[in-house]
């Protein structure tokens, strides 16, 4: 394991401080409450371009994939940010269904990739460190 330092800290601070700007409170609350689509078609009534959805959408997945993009590019611990950010991988678990349609459809197959890789990573971490976890998080929140 390596040793977190304190510049991880500090910016797993900065990162708690973002989540609290109350338009991303807002999108947050409502992405936990009522994003749970099946496929791109349930998506794009939830979530119609221009909407407000659409736009509480994007602010929670973009953040959290720019935070993944931390951990992905070696700047953040990924051990400090898996005990720090289990509502990334909430994000993940929301998103991946309709991910592989969304890839095709704007024919980008890297969109949202850091956020794919770490929640990866976060999942790994989660089923050595305690088998099965994942799984029962993932049943949970789905």
């Amino acid at each position: 394991m390596v040793q977190s330092t304190y510049d991880d800290a500090n910016l797993i601070l900065r990162l708690y401080d973002l989540r609290r700007e109350p338009k991303m409170r807002e999108a947050r609350a409502w992405f936990i409450a009522s994003f749970k689509p099946k496929s791109m078609k349930d998506l794009q009534e939830l979530c119609p371009a221009g909407s407000e959805n659409n736009a509480r959408m994007r602010m929670v997945i973009t953040y959290w994939d720019m935070a993944a993009s931390f951990v992905a590019s070696g700047v953040l611990d990924p051990e400090l940010f898996f005990i720090n950010c289990k509502e990334c991988l909430v994000v993940w678990v929301r998103i991946m269904t309709v991910l592989p349609e969304m890839r095709a459809s704007y024919k980008d197959q890297a969109f949202w990739g850091s956020l794919e890789r770490v929640s990866q990573q976060f999942i790994e971490s989660m089923n050595k460190n305690s088998p099965g976890s994942y799984e029962a998080f993932a049943a949970r929140i789905g």
